[in-house]
């Protein structure tokens, strides 16, 4: 569906770059898959928020013309589900390094959004060496419920449906920002066709950890603003223009922990600023990945 994205976005893109699915084995006998984008030695490698996959940087990196990684995290796309459910920044830092190691140890970039910016600010704090740079979009340690609300809403409802159509009209009611065909190209990337006929998405909502007090979570999650404090590579954060994930004491925090830390807003863009304005967020990314 490449051409799809070429053809809405007006991208000047001559000829269609090579992408092809990878995998591998992690030490634990899970699978991580990604999507390696040209024949060059990757130069960015992107992560992906929670429900999403490394499909949701497609019209990103075809406006960028770079060779890069997209991988799909532990529970989602085409990777493992982990058996403890345990999907937060630190842990998941660890298999991106993983990643970064397999596929992209010269990579100058590391781009992270949601999920995948806090599990690149972990990443960042625990190896350095793998992340000379990184890009975090639209989220910070700040966040919370009520923050989130509307993005947990939505990846919280109802897991399978019984037809595209009604799985396609709740993913437009819950994405006002967005155009109803890249909700498409998202969908049938993010869902898959049971044999009864009705639809069911690709990542792991299972809990399989004992139920803990939000206020816990929030609080590891705080944590890593310790870890931005005492970063030494360079920092971007892209913030969505109308989204209320980051707000401006969140910004007001990085910059008092992180001062050369630069900050990004992207008009009209809600939370997922690479479906919303994915050439506004190319561009960016470009000027990063070159300075």
């Amino acid at each position: 569906m490449f051409g799809e994205n070429i053809a809405e976005y007006a991208l000047n893109v001559a000829t269609l770059p090579k992408v092809q699915r990878v995998s591998m084995k992690l030490s634990d006998g899970r699978t991580m898959s990604a999507l390696q984008w040209g024949t060059d030695t990757p130069e960015v490698l992107f992560v992906h928020g929670s429900a999403q996959n490394a499909h949701t940087w497609d019209t990103v990196i075809l406006a960028m013309g770079v060779s890069a990684i997209a991988i799909d995290m532990p529970g989602h796309g085409h990777s493992s589900w982990r058996s403890d459910g345990n999907y937060e920044p630190a842990v998941l830092a660890r298999d991106v390094a993983t990643a970064i190691e397999t596929w992209a140890p010269k990579a100058k970039l590391i781009v992270g959004m949601s999920l995948g910016g806090l599990t690149t600010v972990a990443l960042a704090g625990a190896r350095p060496d793998l992340a000379p740079r990184i890009v975090v979009v639209d989220i910070t340690p700040g966040v919370n419920s009520q923050k989130s609300k509307a993005i947990t809403d939505f990846v919280n409802g109802p897991q399978t449906f019984a037809s595209f159509e009604e799985l396609l009209a709740r993913t437009i009611e819950h994405n006002p920002t967005r155009t109803q065909s890249s909700l498409r190209r998202g969908i049938l990337h993010n869902a898959k066709q049971l044999e009864d006929g009705s639809w069911q998405w690709r990542y792991d909502r299972s809990t399989h950890a004992p139920v803990e007090d939000a206020a816990k979570k929030v609080e590891r999650l705080s944590a890593l603003w310790g870890v931005i404090e005492n970063l030494k590579c360079q920092m971007l954060l892209v913030r969505g223009g109308v989204s209320p994930v980051v707000d401006d004491a969140d910004v007001a925090e990085l910059q008092r922990r992180k001062p050369d830390a630069e900050v990004l807003v992207v008009d009209g863009a809600g939370h997922s600023v690479q479906g919303d304005r994915p050439v506004e967020l190319a561009t960016a990314l470009t000027r990063i990945l070159q300075s």
